[in-house]
């Protein structure tokens, strides 16, 4: 029986590029973003999917899918490693983190499947890689939540813990979903 994994979306800033909260983007087709951030981490093979809001949380809640959990990170305007703490307290029985951001409406599950595809373990650290960049799902197992969180601070995320403990890199250069979308066009 495959572990538990839990789907986490990063949807909590303030877009201020965008020009308002990318939790409140819909594509060209009117899908919300958070829609298909969600049903990617679902068809990618996670368990459950929380979704962490913060500007406009009131406004993108009703955005949310259902049987979706929401967390209001407070300190979202701290940035994004604000979002990540927040998204990661409260999850006893998953024994690792699918982490994505709202951003990537191109994103579809089969990057998701990629980076969850071998069996995933507490200890297991991986990430999708875009034409040698890295970007998302992150693959975080549960032993590096707890320091992983002493690390999290500003804009930055995990990007300093993963630079001192190198991921695993998954190629999914020939699949969608590498480019974020930090502007209207």
């Amino acid at each position: 029986m495959p572990e538990p994994l839990l789907g986490l979306v990063l949807a909590a800033g303030a877009g201020t590029r965008m020009g308002r909260p990318k939790a409140l983007c819909v594509t060209p087709a009117g899908v919300p973003w958070l829609w298909r951030a969600h049903d990617a981490l679902l068809g990618g093979g996670c368990a459950r999917v929380r979704v962490v809001l913060g500007a406009a949380a009131d406004e993108a809640r009703a955005l949310v899918p259902p049987g979706a959990e929401v967390v209001v990170a407070s300190e979202w305007a701290a940035g994004l490693g604000a979002s990540l703490a927040a998204g990661l307290a409260g999850s006893p029985g998953d024994v690792a983190v699918v982490v994505t951001l709202v951003d990537l409406p191109d994103l579809d599950d089969r990057a998701v499947a990629r980076v969850t595809a071998a069996r995933v373990g507490p200890r297991d650290l991986r990430r999708a890689v875009f034409g040698g960049a890295p970007g998302h799902p992150v693959l975080i197992g549960r032993d590096h939540w707890a320091p992983l969180r002493d690390h999290l601070h500003g804009d930055a995320g995990a990007r300093g813990y993963l630079l001192a403990h190198p991921p695993v890199d998954v190629d999914c250069t020939d699949l969608p979903g590498g480019r974020d979308r930090d502007t209207p066009d």
